[in-house]
């Protein structure tokens, strides 16, 4: 479930603070909820250091981007120059030990930037408002990802991608991904997205045909499991803006990219 801005102030104030490497240390919920008599961190104080955070600024077009000088943009440089050599070394180890490679790749806000759309809908959020702006295309990429994406595959290592995004926005995903450069591995063989009326078998426990009940971590943590138990592959890295887009194992080093302005459990 997607929580907005203001559902999780408290625990979107903890992200700003600093983006972390998830897979350098131990794995934590991270996101918290005020339970207290404490009066919850203001939400107009939070959306300035948001806007701060990302360098928040509209073009010439009128759409907010974030500044590649931003504090937002300086920890996804850390981040994609830990994975690199990660990547590097984990390509090397895994073939030496005769084992197929892959990476993965959660879509929204890992390899998509949708800070637009969070700021013109006061960080809130609806189905409808969400599918038209997905269907546009057009999202700006988060900085880096396309070129770690492009780096994974030179080393010979297969790029997946896993997305809460459905298979009606399948066109609009690839399309989107081919314009910012993450032209790799489009395919429906790499591109997991939900099919709530025909569910894969591998998700059984979880999601019939029309009927859906999977968790986040259970959606991603089975499609993971797929890849590795039924398609052979070796996950050795993967990357997602939620927690829930990496726990559950199956995933090797998981790295958790920022994202302050929602929580998706």
């Amino acid at each position: 479930m997607r929580k907005s801005l203001r559902a999780a102030a408290a625990g979107a104030a903890c992200v700003v603070a600093g983006a972390a490497l998830y897979g350098a240390g131990a794995a934590t919920a991270g996101q918290s909820t005020a339970n207290s008599t404490h009066e919850p961190y203001n939400i107009g104080l939070l959306t300035k250091d948001i806007d701060t955070y990302y360098g928040t600024t509209a073009d010439s077009n009128g759409v907010y981007q974030a500044s590649p000088t931003s504090p937002y943009a300086k920890d996804l440089a850390r981040i994609d120059a830990d994975a690199k050599k990660y990547i590097d070394r984990a390509a090397r180890t895994s073939r030496a030990h005769h084992q197929k490679p892959a990476v993965m790749f959660d879509i929204d806000d890992t390899v998509l930037l949708s800070l637009d759309y969070e700021k013109r809908n006061n960080y809130g959020y609806s189905s409808a408002t969400w599918n038209d702006y997905v269907n546009q295309a057009n999202r700006p990429a988060v900085f880096g990802s396309p070129e770690l994406i492009r780096y994974a595959q030179s080393k010979g290592v297969a790029v997946f991608y896993n997305s809460g995004l459905t298979e009606a926005q399948r066109g609009a995903a690839v399309t989107n991904l081919k314009r910012v450069g993450a032209d790799v591995n489009l395919d429906a063989a790499h591109m997991f997205l939900k099919d709530s009326a025909n569910p894969p078998a591998y998700l059984k426990d979880c999601a019939t045909p029309g009927t859906w009940t999977c968790t986040t971590v259970q959606y991603k943590a089975g499609t993971r499991k797929h890849i590795e138990n039924d398609l052979g592959y070796k996950i050795v890295a993967d990357f997602g803006d939620q927690y829930s887009d990496l726990d559950g194992g199956y995933s090797g080093r998981t790295y958790k990219l920022p994202n302050p302005t929602y929580f998706v459990g």
